[in-house]
């Protein structure tokens, strides 16, 4: 017989209660029952709230941790994000999706791979040559009927740069007049940019070229001219370089003008650190302002700089502009889009980089049945391939042939990706960055099909944010500007090396142009001459 322990609970005896204390027992065990399922259940929420939080945060540890955002020792912090769109976007274009795509179309966040290319023979007729004639001596030819010459090679020489010192030796005539006096005459002087100044216009273009299209620094710079046989300090070459800015002021404003009078401009800003300003700290974000459009045949590309991401700016810069502003989310358009009835598009590229992220920064996919499980993320990502598949299969066709495309392909593969964003954003945690992709482009649904509305537009903002690459560039080798003046100076010399790229001009050729003529350009006719659809300069070489 076993026995009871002596720890064991002791049931209550109920017999001696009535019928109504019976029910009062029942209903005080139901509430201390309900109270402790209320109990579990709060601490079930808390353990899913703790679950979701900690999710979140290992998706943006995972991201951060792929983008390898971290500065180094010898950076600032800040530094790493001054900017952060063109780095994202560089990084996509590395991205390889995993999703599948039943129509079979290359990725558009995957660059094209490049076609294989056939050994190139010989070498581009613009080059110069010189002719280098190997000669029989004369008893090699002795006895021979006649001789003649094959060519039997080619080779590439480089001729390194060099420094010259050019000497003007002014001519002067002495006139001698009756009544005992004498007047000189001077041969006339060329007009240079900067009154005085040691350097000629071709070094100055060369300095303005290095670094701001090909990104080298001015210490770097200081060594290889020091290395050339004279030295010239960093000092100097920032110096002309801030001068140099009130010199194509006029020329950028003539641009400026010519970009509003036309009917769509793609605008963008990104974040720049400038030491020097007053009222901000270092550390504090400022901005550059990237504009670009024209009418046909004459596009320009502005950079403006501004302390400020305010309204206001576009509101300055957009000031005589009444067409198609394409951009990104940024709320700080919509002022100049309700003052000056501008119609504004979205930027496919923005919303898909939303996308690319939270794809990149989701957990390890785990295969099951076989298959691998796609997230929502990549099926958005799909659906986007799908609209750029399109996109570079009529970039070569004309405007009209694109509008019909876009309304009887893109619309109805637009309108299906929205009703699968409907019916799957409330199914996604809030807060992660799968739904604030969601979100964004539910947002801003009505500016990203805008695109389809006319044959010439564009189904991104990319012409802008190529603009900005330089910058990204440049960036990594000169870090942030030292003062007001030095960002202005920078967005002047940026504006006008990425316009002489859109109009298919070497840059360092137009600098020069401009740098050889403006001193004398003293009428507006002068001026407009100097804007590159004016030139007569030969077009950039095209690459291979």
């Amino acid at each position: 017989m076993k026995s009871t322990p002596d720890n064991a609970s002791q049931a209550p005896d109920l017999s001696g209660l009535s019928p109504a204390e019976l029910m009062g027992v029942i209903g005080d065990l139901q509430q201390q029952l309900n109270a402790r399922d209320q109990a579990l259940a709060s601490k079930e929420q808390a353990l899913q709230q703790r679950d979701t939080r900690i999710d979140l945060l290992e998706e943006l540890l995972r991201l951060k941790t792929l983008q390898k955002f971290a500065a180094s020792s010898e950076k600032h912090r800040d530094q790493i994000t001054l900017f952060d769109e063109a780095e994202v976007e560089a990084e996509i274009e590395a991205l390889r999706e995993q999703a599948g795509d039943d129509d079979d179309e290359p990725d558009p966040d995957e660059p094209p791979r490049p076609a294989r290319k056939r050994a190139q023979r010989g070498f581009s007729d613009t080059l110069r040559r010189k002719r280098i004639e190997l000669t029989l001596s004369d008893e090699e030819k002795a006895g021979a009927s006649k001789t003649f010459f094959t060519k039997v090679k080619e080779e590439l020489e480089y001729v390194p740069a060099q420094l010259n010192v050019l000497e003007y030796w002014q001519e002067r005539a002495v006139f001698e007049h009756d009544d005992g006096e004498e007047a000189v005459v001077g041969a006339p002087r060329p007009v240079h940019p900067l009154g005085k100044c040691m350097a000629t216009t071709s070094l100055l273009a060369h300095i303005i070229t290095s670094k701001y299209a090909d990104g080298l620094p001015l210490y770097r710079l200081e060594t290889m001219l020091a290395r050339l046989g004279h030295p010239v300090s960093r000092t100097s070459m920032a110096h002309w370089i801030i001068r140099l800015n009130e010199v194509f002021k006029p020329l950028i404003n003539l641009m400026r003008e010519a970009q509003n009078t036309s009917d769509y401009i793609q605008a963008d800003e990104t974040r720049l650190q400038v030491l020097k300003e007053d009222g901000k700290t270092a550390q504090s974000d400022k901005w550059i302002w990237v504009t670009r459009g024209g009418p046909p045949g004459q596009p320009t590309v502005l950079f403006e700089y501004d302390p400020s991401r305010a309204g206001s700016v576009p509101v300055r810069l957009l000031d005589d502009f009444n067409g198609i502003l394409q951009a990104d989310g940024y709320s700080g358009y919509g002022k100049v889009c309700r003052d000056n009835a501008i119609t504004r598009i979205g930027c496919w590229d923005h919303a898909r980089r939303k996308f690319v992220e939270a794809s990149k920064a989701a957990p390890a996919k785990k295969k099951g049945k076989g298959q691998q499980q796609t997230s929502k993320a990549d099926v958005a990502l799909n659906h986007i391939r799908k609209l750029y598949a399109i996109e570079r299969r009529i970039t070569d066709l004309g405007d009209d042939e694109r509008y019909r495309i876009r309304q009887g392909e893109s619309l109805p593969r637009l309108q299906a990706f929205k009703s699968w964003l409907d019916d799957n954003a409330d199914k996604v945690v809030k807060g992660s960055l799968t739904r604030k992709a969601m979100d964004y482009a539910l947002n801003q649904w009505e500016t990203l099909v805008g695109y389809c509305e006319r044959g010439d537009l564009q189904i991104s903002n990319a012409l802008a944010e190529n603009a900005i690459r330089p910058f990204a560039l440049g960036r990594k080798a000169w870090l942030f500007a030292d003062s007001t003046r030095g960002a202005n100076a920078s967005a002047s010399c940026y504006s006008l090396i990425e316009t002489a790229k859109a109009n298919d001009l070497e840059p360092s050729a137009y600098i020069h142009h401009i740098l050889k003529h403006i001193g004398e350009a003293d009428t507006v006719d002068k001026l407009e001459a100097l804007l590159p659809w004016n030139t007569d300069l030969e077009p950039a070489p095209k690459k291979s």
